[in-house]
């Protein structure tokens, strides 16, 4: 199918109307669901979340998406909120201004999605229906209607025409009455069905056949039996109209058939002699190492077939040898001890051994033990609720076993410091009367010394990061006195080239040894300024300035990657400051491109300039997309300050070079130096917006 996978993804858990009781899951539910939908390796489809709005907002979102599809699109439309019943029986879906005795005006009909539906050119609709019908009033709240809530009849099919569409529910008759003003029957909360349709397709777990595939019909049945095995009370239903299979996600449990290994090997391990089965013991073993698989797993199989059914000699050889290929998980316990509710406390599971030993896949016991596949293995991560002790396990299984994995410790509450009143002191017996001295006035009280106060101790890679760059500034200060005689010859032999860099590496040796700055700023600036500098463009003078400013910038990462108060990573553009800094960085590329071109143009003899010039525009956009992603925000910024500087130090050193011809106009130069002077004036916008903040 080459159209696209568009999903839309409706929650309401937050309700004007007092009468309708908040539902807590549908803002995680969508958050989960809208990750694992638009995960390239999983689903790979365009997802837009609606949160918390209003019913006109949530229909004029549900017609675009069918309005706007062609026929190969795969839609997909899910609802996790409260459904309501009218007097006449109609369906509708709650919304955040629905008021009960108003549905007609302020939900969202069932009879609209459908005729939507229906008007929609796409021939694979996926309609997912995680709607709370019981428990949707509060108390003091009388609701007359009352009776079986039938979902599917609100959506009957025919009338499409043979486009393919589905309809799932996480139940479908569920009644719900009233007795005076109180509930008479309370029902399970949505996020069963939901958490059920996440876990199946992060795990891959609904891929029943393992074809490396999630079919809808698939999914419908992992649905149905996670659903009925967490709440019995819960029974999903299904009405699917479709030609052939809609596959909606990739899976990895994709079964791997075993090679069936040589004839001439197979009758060896059947050999009347002994030492020819020994023989061939060894040679099965070198196959199940293998890397591929199918041919290991054919191995795997004979050796298990000798182990069991041959003379103890040649069972024990062939059991020794089949072990080589079992499942390993380091380590076979995970203890968190006391993890703080709130907190997403991680851990990493290891796989050893040979490719087959790590072909495996990862069951959790528990709805909150969340597990994410990674090249060697998985990381765990808990999503707790409820206080206490909590144990759960993780089965991992392979081609050639499996192994459990314990997981304990204990939910505790975040334990505030309580402050000791300081204790009253005790009433002192009245004195005994002395005799009264007069003694002379003392000209000064004198006072005795506060203690300082204690020193935050700074790591040790700090200083030498800082120690560095100053090194770097001292040999251009002294490259910069012994490049001519004069301020004259200083100027025309490019000296003052040198003058940023030097002004660039005090600020970061500045930065390095600032109790504010050195644990984000100083790092982050050194790190960009030596990305660009690293950059080899024919002049010596520079080399080992350049050595110097990498040293203290891997010495600054190593402050950084030890200090365990915050974590460096990537997340999404920050705001219109990271976009504008992008920009800007295409603009500066854009420059040095067209004088690359002006060079290569004037004489040949100046490609490997202009080269230079390509591979540094390179750099600098690169660099910058970096910093727009880095995390924290403060570290990206310094970065980008120090890319913007770096950038400017060498869009000067490369203008020194250019012949002085009408035909090299320096145009693009231009360009390039005022980008990158923009862009350290947008950074250091941002820096102080981001200082003003704190």
């Amino acid at each position: 199918m080459t159209g696209e996978r568009r999903a839309l993804i409706i929650a309401n858990g937050e309700y004007d109307n007092p009468g309708l009781s908040s539902l807590r899951s549908p803002a995680a539910d969508a958050e989960a669901l809208a990750e694992v939908l638009a995960d390239r390796n999983v689903s790979e489809f365009e997802v837009q979340v609606v949160r918390d709005e209003t019913a006109h907002v949530i229909a004029s979102r549900v017609e675009d998406l069918f309005a706007d599809s062609a026929a190969d699109d795969v839609l997909l439309v899910h609802f996790s909120c409260h459904g309501l019943k009218s007097e006449s029986g109609e369906l509708f879906f709650a919304a955040r201004n629905t008021r009960p005795e108003r549905l007609a005006s302020s939900a969202v009909p069932a009879d609209f999605v459908q005729r939507c539906m229906r008007m929609s050119r796409s021939r694979s609709i996926v309609l997912l229906l995680d709607c709370c019908y019981g428990g949707a009033f509060s108390q003091g709240v009388a609701v007359r209607s009352s009776g079986e809530v039938n979902v599917l009849d609100a959506f009957p099919g025919g009338g499409f025409g043979g486009r393919g569409r589905a309809v799932i529910t996480a139940s479908n008759s569920i009644e719900y009455a009233f007795e005076g003003d109180h509930l008479a029957d309370e029902h399970a909360r949505p996020s069963v069905f939901t958490s059920a349709l996440v876990d199946g397709l992060r795990t891959g777990d609904a891929d029943r056949d393992e074809d490396g595939w999630i079919a809808l019909s698939e999914l419908y049945d992992y649905l149905f039996d996670s659903v009925r095995e967490r709440n019995p009370n819960q029974t999903p239903s299904r009405d699917i109209e479709m030609q052939g299979e809609l596959y909606l996600a990739r899976s990895r449990r994709r079964r791997i058939k075993p090679s069936p290994v040589p004839a001439d090997l197979r009758a060896a391990s059947e050999d009347p002699n002994m030492f020819t089965r020994l023989g061939a013991v060894t040679e099965l073993q070198r196959r199940l190492t293998s890397e591929n698989l199918p041919v290991a797993i054919g191995a795997h199989e004979v050796l298990t077939t000798m182990a069991q059914n041959d003379i103890q000699h040649i069972a024990e050889a062939a059991e020794l040898a089949r072990r080589e290929g079992r499942v390993r998980a380091e380590p076979g316990e995970v203890r968190f001890g006391e993890v703080v509710r709130g907190s997403r406390p991680t851990a990493r599971i290891r796989l050893d051994g040979p490719p087959i030993a790590r072909a495996c896949r990862f069951a959790a016991s528990h709805s909150w033990l969340r597990v994410t596949e990674v090249a060697d293995g998985a990381e765990i991560s808990l999503d707790l609720v409820e206080l206490g002790a909590f144990e759960g396990r993780i089965t991992v299984t392979g081609p050639t076993g499996e192994a459990v994995v314990r997981v304990e410790g204990q939910l505790v509450e975040e334990r505030k410091p309580v402050p000791v009143p300081e204790p009253e002191p005790e009433p002192s017996p009245p004195p005994e009367p002395v005799p009264v001295l007069v003694l002379p006035p003392v000209p000064e009280p004198v006072r005795q010394a506060e203690p300082a106060a204690p020193r935050t101790k700074v790591d040790p890679f700090t200083r030498v990061a800082g120690g560095f760059a100053i090194t770097a500034a001292i040999y251009l200060v002294v490259i910069a006195f012994a490049l001519s005689g004069n301020v004259e010859d200083f100027f025309e032999d490019g000296g003052w080239t040198v003058i940023p860099l030097i002004a660039l590496a005090l600020g970061g040796a500045a930065a390095m040894f600032a109790s504010k700055t050195r644990r984000m700023v100083g790092p982050g600036s050194l790190c960009g300024l030596a990305l660009l500098m690293t950059i080899p463009f024919g002049s010596a003078v520079y080399v080992l300035a350049d050595g110097c400013l990498l040293i203290a910038a891997v010495c600054a990462l190593v402050a950084v990657r030890r200090d365990r108060s915050f974590r460096l990573g990537l997340g999404k553009p920050r705001d219109r400051f990271a976009v504008a800094a992008v920009v800007l960085a295409l603009v500066a590329t854009t420059g040095l491109a067209i004088q690359a071109g002006e060079l290569i143009d004037y004489s040949s003899s100046r490609a490997d300039e202009g080269a230079i010039y390509l591979m540094v525009s390179v750099v600098l956009l690169l660099a910058t997309v970096l910093g727009a992603l880095l995390r924290p925000a403060v570290f990206g910024i310094a970065f980008l300050g120090g890319v913007a500087g770096g950038g400017t130090v060498m869009v000067c050193v490369l203008s020194y070079a250019l012949p002085s011809s009408s035909r090299v106009t320096g145009a693009g130069w231009g360009i390039a130096l005022g980008a990158v002077l923009a862009l350290a004036a947008v950074t250091g916008f941002a820096a102080f917006r981001k200082q003003g903040k704190a």
